[in-house]
C-alpha cells in the first residue's frame, strides 16, 4: 500500500478504502458532500473499485441494495454528515430483512464537534439501531497515531466486510470522524508501507448425520408433504437441489415468484405457482393433507398459501435457513434447522410419494383456464401475462411492491425461461423500487433488465430515474402500469367506505409521466388496450431505456380479477 505523507485524513481514508478492495469491494455508490471528501477521494482514485455518483442518498441506498442483490456481494454507501445519513435508512432496513450485504460508511464532525450545535452535525453514532450486523465509530485521525491505530482503521474495514457478507447478510455501518482539512495536501511524497489485511473466508454449515437421518424417515413415513419455496432461497445450485428433492420425495414445490425456483430450465410438472388463484382463507386443494411441511427461504408473497399453511395441522413442520434467521409469521414451526440446504436434500434417499401430481393436475387447469380468460378480458394482469410471454430468456425482471408483485405471484405461470427474478419484500415499501432495478441493471450491462412497477411506487422513486443516463446504464427498462392511484386498495374492506376511500386511501394523483420520461431523457411510450401493447411488445422497447406506460382502470382491474378468481374456485 502507498502511505502519503500528509494530513492524516486522507492517510486513514485510503487506508480504509484500500483495506476494503483487499477483501473484494468492487462498487461504490457516493453522494457528493463535504465532510466525506477524504472519503470520496480515496475511492475514486483506487482502480478496482466502480464509482457510482448519486445526487440523493435515499435512491443511492436502494441502487446499492439492488447491485448487492444482483452479485451477491457487499457495495459500499458514501455520504456526508447530518440528515444525508438518515436518508440511507429506508435501503438499509430493506437489506437487514432481505439480508443483503451493505456498507455503509458515513462521514462525521469530530467529536469536539459533536452535541454542540455545529452546523450540519447530528448524533451519527449507532443511528441505525439493530437493523445494521454491527457498528463502530472510529477513531478520528491523527498525525501522530501509533501505527496499530493505522492497523485498526485496515482491520475494521476487513471485518466490515466480513461481516456484511457472512453466512447471515446484511448491512454494516461504520462512521468515520474527520478534521479539517479534507483534501490531500498539494504537495506530498509517498512511501511503501505493509499493512496486512485478514483474509475472510465463508465457510458452510454441513448438515448433521441426525438430520440426514431424521429428513430420511420422515420422507419414507409421510406420503404426502410439501415444499414451500419462499422469497431468498439460496442461489446457485438450490433450484436444481430441490427440483430433485421433489422428485426423490413425491412432494410438489410451491415456488414463490422471488424464491428463484418458479423460472428456470429445470422448471418440471411439480413446480407449482397457480396455488393463489385457487386456495382461499377456507378452501384447501382437492389433494391429501400434508403431513409435512418443508420451507426454504422467507414467509411466502401469496396470503391464500400462507392461510393454508397455517390452518393445516401437520406432524411435522420443517424450516431449513442456512443463515439461521427465522421467518415464520403463523408460528407453526416444529423444527429449524441451520445447515446447507443443498447439501442436505443431496444426502436424501428416493421414496415413493404421490402428492405431486395430484397438485400438477390442478395446476395445468388452473393456467389452461387463465389463458382462456385472460384471451377473452384486458386488464392489467393481462397485461403483466402478455409482457412475460414476450420477454427473452436471458433478463433481470423486478417486480414493484404493491399490485405487480401479486401479479407475478397469482399470474405468472412457471416457465424454463433463465429470469432472475428480484423485489423488495422484506420490508415490502414502495420507496426506492426504481433505483433498485437500476442498481441490479448496473451489475449485468450486457443483460436486459425490466422492472413493472405501478405508478403510485413510480412516483415515489422518480428520483431513482437519474441514475440510468447519469451512471451511462443503458440496460433497463420500465413498464409502468398506471390504475391512477393505489389501485390496491380496492381489495380491501376499506374501499366500501366512501367518500373517505378515493381521497384518503386509492388517492388519484392525475399525473402525466411523459414529463418525467422527458425530464431524464427516457424514451415513453403510453399504451391503451391489447392491440396497443401488442404492437409495442413488437417494438425494439427492450433495447434502450424506455418507460412503457400501461392505461387500466383500478376498478376494472380489480373486478375482473375476482371474476376470473370465483371462476377458478368454482369449477376447480
Amino acid at each position: 500500500m502507498m502511505k502519503p505523507i500528509q494530513n492524516p485524513t486522507t492517510l486513514w481514508a485510503t487506508t480504509f478504502v484500500h483495506a476494503l478492495a483487499a477483501s473484494g469491494l468492487d462498487a461504490v455508490c457516493i453522494a457528493p458532500g463535504s465532510r466525506s471528501t477524504p472519503l470520496t477521494l480515496a475511492f475514486d482514485a483506487h482502480p478496482d473499485i466502480e464509482v457510482f455518483v448519486h445526487l440523493d442518498e435515499r435512491s443511492a441506498g436502494f441502487f446499492a441494495l439492488g447491485r448487492a442483490l444482483a452479485t451477491g456481494k457487499p457495495v459500499a454507501l458514501v455520504c456526508t454528515s447530518g440528515t444525508a445519513v438518515a436518508n440511507f435508512f429506508p435501503a438499509l432496513i430493506e437489506a437487514n430483512m432481505s439480508h443483503v450485504s451493505l456498507l455503509i460508511l458515513t462521514a462525521d464532525r469530530p467529536p469536539e464537534l459533536r452535541h454542540s450545535g455545529a452546523n450540519q452535525t447530528i448524533d451519527q453514532v449507532k443511528i441505525f439501531g439493530d437493523q445494521v450486523l454491527w457498528s463502530v465509530d472510529l477513531d478520528t485521525p491523527q498525525a501522530d497515531a501509533p501505527e496499530v491505530a493505522l492497523r485498526n482503521v485496515a482491520q475494521t474495514a476487513a471485518r466490515a466486510y466480513a461481516t456484511a457478507n457472512g453466512l447471515r447478510q446484511g448491512p454494516v455501518h461504520v462512521n468515520l470522524p474527520f478534521r479539517k482539512p479534507l483534501e490531500p495536501d498539494k504537495q506530498s511524497a509517498t512511501q511503501l508501507v505493509s499493512l496486512s489485511v485478514a483474509q475472510h473466508e465463508r465457510g458452510q454449515i454441513a448438515p448433521s448425520a441426525g438430520q440426514v437421518a431424521q429428513l430420511q424417515s420422515w420422507v419414507e413415513q409421510y406420503e404426502s408433504g410439501v415444499i414451500v419455496c419462499g422469497p431468498r432461497c439460496p442461489g446457485g445450485d438450490f433450484p436444481q437441489a430441490v427440483v430433485a428433492f421433489s422428485q426423490a420425495t413425491g412432494y410438489p414445490i410451491l415456488a414463490d415468484p422471488l424464491s428463484g425456483v418458479r423460472f428456470g430450465p429445470w422448471v418440471n410438472g411439480a413446480v407449482l405457482g397457480g396455488y393463489e388463484s385457487w386456495l382461499t382463507q377456507n378452501q384447501d386443494p382437492p389433494a391429501p393433507v400434508p403431513d409435512i411441511v418443508i420451507r426454504f427461504g422467507q414467509v411466502p408473497t401469496s396470503k391464500w398459501l400462507n392461510a393454508y399453511l397455517e390452518r393445516i395441522d401437520t406432524a411435522v413442520r420443517l424450516h431449513i435457513r442456512q443463515n439461521g434467521v427465522w421467518a415464520d409469521d403463523s408460528q407453526r414451526t416444529t423444527h429449524f434447522w441451520q445447515c446447507d440446504e443443498v447439501a442436505l436434500m443431496g444426502q436424501v434417499s428416493s421414496v415413493t410419494g404421490q402428492g405431486a401430481s395430484l397438485w400438477a393436475a390442478l395446476e395445468a387447469e388452473t393456467w389452461e383456464r387463465v389463458a382462456r380468460f385472460m384471451d377473452e378480458h384486458f386488464f392489467d394482469a393481462t397485461a403483466v401475462s402478455l409482457i412475460l410471454d414476450s420477454l427473452p430468456d436471458d433478463l433481470n425482471l423486478i417486480m414493484g411492491n404493491s399490485l405487480p408483485i401479486r401479479h407475478l405471484d397469482q399470474f405468472g405461470r412457471p416457465r424454463k425461461n433463465a429470469w432472475r427474478v428480484f423485489g423488495n419484500r422484506g420490508a415490502s415499501g414502495i420507496d426506492g423500487n426504481t433505483s433498485t432495478a437500476v442498481g441490479i441493471a448496473s451489475a449485468t450491462p450486457n443483460r436486459p433488465t425490466l422492472l413493472i412497477t405501478g405508478d403510485v411506487t413510480f412516483y415515489h422513486d422518480l428520483n431513482g430515474l437519474l441514475a440510468i443516463n447519469h451512471n451511462q446504464i443503458h440496460n433497463i427498462s420500465i413498464v409502468l402500469l398506471n390504475n391512477g392511484g393505489g389501485g390496491i386498495f380496492n381489495r380491501l374492506p376499506v374501499a366500501n367506505h366512501e367518500p373517505a376511500f378515493t381521497p384518503l386511501f386509492k388517492t388519484p394523483h392525475h399525473l402525466d409521466f411523459t414529463h418525467a420520461a422527458a425530464l431524464f431523457g427516457l424514451a415513453h411510450v403510453r399504451v391503451h388496450g391489447r392491440a396497443d401493447l401488442q404492437t409495442a411488445l413488437a417494438s425494439d422497447w427492450l433495447s434502450r431505456p424506455t418507460i412503457l406506460e400501461i392505461m387500466t382502470d383500478n376498478e376494472q382491474d380489480e373486478q375482473l380479477r375476482r371474476d376470473l378468481v370465483r371462476q377458478l374456485r368454482e369449477r376447480l
